[in-house]
């Protein structure tokens, strides 16, 4: 070690002063965003600190724990959470005695005397730069930080298993072993809702009332009654909820105005219902309640005042989009406070398969836009220059805080303080917090703290998806969007449009995996659909609040804003509805977790690859315009591609699963279509790849669900001109979907009778059956299927025979019928009753076919189409061909050019 020695020449000099802090100049002040390029709100990620993640082991912990031990043993629990709390506490005691032991003792310095005579050199020496030795608050954080893992999960443990034994507390679960019947006074926990329709066969199951709620007393068929507490699913059968009105018409039997509808939360009723074990495990229900021949709730209890408020609020809202268009009318309670009673399946599923799906439930977004409304863009809520109502007002900051935590409580007390609001109330809010900081990085701890505390206050969320959505989509928020947001402004892209593409595409990337678990697909179409919805999202929100807010003082002015509020929701609406009308907007994936995890590492893949392609813009251009193939696939593209539909076809009979549904070519962009088939969507798409879009006439054989259900998929964007249907109008649910789904398009509705001749381009076509009433060439059918509509079509020199859903019964009589001279010389049939074991063996061989299609579904219960009809076809020299296995199937050619492609 070197040593330099210094003679001084004179006396020591005096160090110079120290100058004070008033002293000291202040650096000119600037906002955080006076760089150039650097926008209000905006932080680049790289300024700020390591992201601070001692929280998330804890919520994950937390959140594991709650999900395994809510249908764990009791004994499991209780000494996994002992076990935990004991270890935890222990980890934090010791800590504690190290903490105490270690830690220095803080003494006053002393400045030492010196003893060395002035004429004395001082010695200068140079020490060499030693590491930074690690202090006692890091050696002992890990400890703290395993204990507080430990008592998160005692008390997650804790928790689930209080909520689990819910499950397993009172008679409810063992009556409901039994099928017992029971008198019991139940507490409504949510609004009531209808059950979708469901086509099960060739009818539609019954639409029933659904209540989640808790039984509070329960009288036993002896008399003996028990007072507990148990959470139950009531189940309102059909005949409880349209007594009283006509099922052939009168709106006051249909389902959605049953009184049922009308209960509100913490409402007590009696019911005489008989109970059922839940046929899912995992679920917070104990028991099912099933309540049948009570077409009018009996209330014993009534709901709390601040759900009187809330019911109010929410039911003036809905007077005041009375008059809206359809969509408009559906969509606007449902974006404002949750109440989606209006929204229709098939808009339902449209939002569903461009992943707007979150747009009809309350989410974080609508507080977000509330409290921006309060504060001011966000970015400026911390700036002196911050706008919004509040500063206009006058209104200080901490005034300001407090009005948002009233609006807060008023959110959730409007939306219902069920724990899917609450997830919302507490995504919402840290999601606004992270725009209004610019910090994201630094709120993981405060998103870490609300899983934790919304896991611990209702376990149950731990099992639930859309929490597990909303954490992720807000997770994104916070970590990728900030990162992907600055790589585009760096390459260009303006900065309100990197943000919105960088967060839309962020919470997509995080979220698809769960989202191919619920559904078994991938959108592609889900960013750009999200990006042209998000416009509308925040005039609609604020319009719609101001209209539930006007609504109990003023319904004139709510409707204005209401009326306002229709146009941003009718847009969101025409998105989801457009996205999911393109034929490539989605793929099928896997519904598993391994699929969800195969699609996880394609997404990581693709967003490596994206991260060099961002470089190359003319490469991204490629790419996109790529995709946009893919989504659109036009016709023209397509064909060429797949070959369907093949030029000049005649007949095409589309792939619609367990149902009918078939297309007679009239001309360009023209076709006469024979049922709808179960499902809207299948028989769309049908269409739409046929590139059919104006119908003349829709012909519905009879009214089973599997042939008419389908009727909004063929009316979407399409123009018809007439519905043709039988004349026996049975069943009769069937029969007022029909009407109604005309009635709104302003569609006629005509029956068919036998000799009926019809022409529409190259088509003509002749009605076989069913015979006009007045000719009783046949007894009254037995059902719908013998009055189904047969028709004998010719086209370019084919002739093609179509029964519907005929069975032997009508068969024979259609053989001892005039038309029975026409059956012969058929060279396409259209197979009855869907390849069915009932046909007639006579009609099969006067008809003599050299093509029979038979569409069905795949592995249907019923067996169809039958071995022995297949092997009779056969046996007579006829192609046999089927959709279950060949898919779509399309006719074409003439005479002996006859040629079927598959699609």
């Amino acid at each position: 070690m070197s040593r330099i020695q210094a003679v001084p020449t004179g006396p020591e000099p005096t160090p110079p002063r120290r100058p004070a802090q008033d002293d000291i100049p202040a650096p000119p002040c600037r906002p955080a965003y006076a760089t150039p390029g650097n926008q209000p709100g905006t932080a680049h990620p790289q300024q700020e600190g390591p992201t601070d993640l001692r929280l998330v082991p804890p919520a994950l912990a937390a959140w594991a724990t709650a999900s395994l031990a809510l249908d764990a043993s009791p004994t499991w629990v209780t000494g996994v959470a002992l076990a935990a709390l004991a270890v935890g506490l222990a980890l934090l005691l010791t800590t504690r005695r190290q903490t105490t032991r270690r830690q220095p003792t803080r003494r006053q310095p002393t400045r030492p005397q010196s003893t060395r005579p002035q004429s004395t050199p001082r010695q200068i020496t140079r020490r060499r730069p030693t590491r930074r030795q690690p202090t006692w608050r890091h050696a002992t954080w890990p400890c703290v930080s395993i204990a507080a893992l430990l008592l998160s999960i005692a008390a997650a443990a804790a928790s689930a298993g209080l909520h689990g034994a819910d499950l397993r507390r009172g008679p409810a679960p063992e009556l409901a072993r039994e099928y017992a019947t029971v008198t019991a006074e139940v507490e409504v926990g949510s609004d009531p809702r209808l059950t979708r329709p469901r086509i099960s066969g060739d009818h539609a199951a019954p639409v029933s009332v659904l209540v989640d709620a808790e039984v509070r007393r329960v009288e036993e068929m002896d008399g003996t009654v028990v007072e507990t507490r148990a959470p139950v699913l009531l189940i309102v059968d059909p005949g409880s909820t349209t007594k009283g009105g006509d099922a052939k018409g009168d709106s006051r039997g249909r389902p959605e105005h049953s009184p049922w509808l009308g209960l509100l939360p913490s409402t007590r009723v009696k019911v005489t219902a008989r109970l059922a074990p839940s046929l899912t495990s995992g679920d917070r229900v104990a028991a099912v309640l099933r309540v049948r021949n009570q077409p009018v709730p009996e209330v014993v209890g009534e709901p709390s005042g601040v759900q009187r408020f809330a019911g109010r609020l929410r039911a003036g809202l809905r007077e005041a989009t009375d008059g809206l268009p359809g969509d408009a009318r559906a969509l606007l309670p449902g974006l404002v406070v949750g109440d989606t009673a209006r929204i229709t399946p098939e808009l339902d599923e449209a939002f569903k398969e461009t992943d707007l799906a979150h747009t009809l439930a309350v989410s974080g977004s609508n507080l977000t836009i509330l409290l921006a409304l309060l504060i001011g863009p966000p970015g400026l809520a911390q700036h002196i220059e911050r706008r919004g109502l509040a500063p206009r007002l006058g209104i200080s900051l901490r005034a300001t805080a407090l009005l948002g935590g009233v609006l807060t409580l008023g959110f959730v007390v409007v939306c219902r303080p069920d724990p899917s609001v609450l997830r919302a109330a507490a995504c919402g809010a840290v999601a606004l917090l992270a725009l209004a900081t610019g910090r994201r990085r630094s709120l993981i701890p405060a998103l870490a703290t609300a899983v934790l505390l919304l896991v611990l206050y209702d376990p149950w969320l731990a099992r639930s998806y859309g929490f597990l959505l909303s954490v992720l989509a807000t997770g994104a928020l916070l970590t990728l969007a900030p990162r992907w947001s600055e790589t585009l402004r760096r390459h260009r892209v303006p900065p309100r449009l990197a943000e919105a593409l960088a967060t839309a595409a962020a919470a997509q990337a995080l979220c698809a995996p769960v989202v191919a678990v619920l559904s078994a697909r991938v959108s592609l179409v889900a960013v750009p659909c999200n990006l042209l919805a998000e416009i509308a999202v925040a005039p609609a929100t604020v319009l719609g609040f101001a209209a539930l807010a006007a609504a109990p003082v003023a319904m004139p002015v709510a409707k204005v804003l209401a009326w306002g509020a229709s146009w941003p929701t009718g847009w969101i609406a025409d998105v989801a509805r457009t996205g999911a009308a393109l034929s490539g907007g989605g793929v099928d994936w896997p519904g598993s977790w391994a699929g969800a995890l195969l699609l996880a590492v394609a997404v990581a893949a693709l967003v490596l690859v994206g991260r060099r392609l961002v470089k190359y813009p003319w490469l991204c251009g490629v790419c996109g315009f790529v995709l946009l193939l893919i989504v659109v696939a036009p016709a023209p593209l397509t064909r060429v591609i797949t070959g369907w539909p093949p030029p000049g076809w005649r007949f095409a009979m589309c792939d619609v699963g367990q149902g009918d549904a078939t297309v007679l070519a009239a001309g360009k962009g023209t076709g006469v279509v024979v049922d709808a088939g179960p499902d809207p969507k299948p028989v769309d798409q049908c269409l739409r790849a046929l590139g059919i879009t104006r119908i003349p006439l829709v012909v519905l054989t009879h009214f089973h669900a599997d042939h008419v259900a389908g009727l909004p998929g063929v009316l979407r964007g399409r123009s018809v001109g007439a519905i043709e249907t039988t004349s026996f109008e049975e069943p009769a649910d069937q029969v007022e979907f029909v009407r109604r789904a005309a009635a709104e398009r302003h569609i006629p509705i005509t029956r068919a009778v036998a000799g009926e001749e019809r022409r529409a381009g190259p088509l003509t076509w002749q009605v076989l059956w069913p015979p006009a009433p007045s000719q009783h060439l046949a007894p009254d059918p037995d059902g719908p299927n013998d009055a189904s509509i047969a028709l004998l079509v010719r086209t370019a020199g084919l002739r093609l025979l179509l029964l519907g859903d005929l069975e032997p019964p009508a068969q024979q009589e259609l053989l001892r019928s005039p038309a029975a001279a026409l059956l012969g010389n058929v060279d396409v049939l259209k197979v009855a009753h869907h390849g069915s074991a009932y046909q007639d063996p006579d009609l099969i061989r006067r008809v003599a076919p050299r093509l029979a299609l038979i569409s069905c579904g795949e592995h249907n219960v019923y067996g169809h189409p039958a071995p022995s009809t297949v092997a009779a076809l056969r046996a007579m020299g006829a192609v046999v061909l089927r959709t279950d296995q060949d898919g779509a199937l399309a006719v074409g050619g003439s005479g002996e050019g006859l040629r079927v492609i598959r699609g």
